[in-house]
C-alpha cells in the first residue's frame, strides 16, 4: 500500500507544513538568528512558548512568551497541552500543542525556538519536524558573548558555560549544525535549510569535527 501523501490533492487542502526546531547552547545568537530569519522569510511562524519567568523589561505578553504562574503550567502539563516542556535553569517552559498542529494542518511553517531537551520531545512526537543546532565558532566566542550582555553575575555566567558545553554534548541529534562565526553567513546557511536547500550543512559533514573537539574539551 503506498504511503506516499505528498501530493495532496485539491479537496485536502494545502500541504502541511513544515516544523522547524531550532535549539542553541546559551549565548550562540540563537534568538537574534531567528529574528532575522523571520524577517527574511515572514510566511514562518514562529511558535510563542509558555514560561514561568519574570518578564524583561522589554518582554510582552504573547509576544516573547505567554507568561503563567508555575500552578497554571503545571496543570498544562497535566493536560498534556504541551508539545514539549522542560526545566531550564530555574524556570519553566514549554509549547503549547494545538497553536502548532493548527498552523502545520493549513500549510503554514513553524519555527520553535527551544532547548535541546524539548527539541528531542518534539522529534519524539513529531518525526518529521527538522531540527537544527546553532554552535558557537569557539569556547573563547561563547565566553565573550555572555559576558557583553552584562546583565549576569561572575556564577551566572560560570555556571550557563558549564550548561553550555553540556548543551553542545547533543548536537549530534539534529539534522542540522549552522556555526554562528559571521552572523550574515549563519542566516544565510539557516535561510537555505528552510528553503530545503542545506545538505551540506547536515549535523554527520566531517568539516565539523575540529569544532566539536574544540568545544567539547
Amino acid at each position: 500500500m503506498s504511503t506516499d501523501v505528498s501530493h495532496s490533492h485539491p479537496e485536502k487542502g494545502p500541504p502541511r507544513g513544515k516544523l522547524f526546531v531550532i535549539a542553541a547552547p546559551s549565548g550562540a545568537g540563537k534568538t537574534s538568528l531567528v529574528k532575522a530569519l523571520l524577517a527574511r522569510r515572514p510566511e514562518l511562524r514562529l511558535s510563542v512558548s509558555h514560561t514561568t519567568r519574570t518578564p524583561r523589561p522589554t518582554e510582552l505578553e504573547g509576544r516573547e512568551y505567554f507568561f503563567v504562574p508555575v500552578e497554571e503550567f503545571r496543570q498544562l502539563a497535566a493536560q498534556r497541552a504541551f508539545l514539549e516542556h522542560a526545566q531550564v535553569f530555574d524556570n519553566h517552559y514549554g509549547t503549547g500543542r494545538a497553536p502548532v498542529e493548527a498552523d502545520l494542518a493549513s500549510g503554514r511553517s513553524v519555527v520553535l525556538e527551544i532547548d535541546w531537551q524539548g527539541a528531542r520531545q518534539v522529534r519524539a512526537s513529531l518525526p518529521q519536524c527538522v531540527s537544527i543546532f546553532i554552535l558557537p565558532p569557539s569556547r573563547g566566542a561563547l565566553e565573550k558573548r555572555l559576558r557583553a550582555r552584562k546583565t549576569e553575575s561572575d556564577a551566572a555566567i560560570e555556571r550557563r558555560l558549564r550548561d553550555a558545553v553540556g548543551d553542545m554534548s547533543h548536537w549530534n541529534e539534529f539534522d542540522y549544525i549552522v556555526v554562528n562565526d559571521d552572523f550574515e553567513r549563519a542566516l544565510e546557511d539557516l535561510t537555505r535549510i528552510v528553503d530545503s536547500q542545506g545538505e551540506q550543512l547536515r549535523a554527520d559533514r566531517v568539516a565539523l569535527a575540529p569544532l566539536i573537539t574544540e568545544l567539547l574539551a
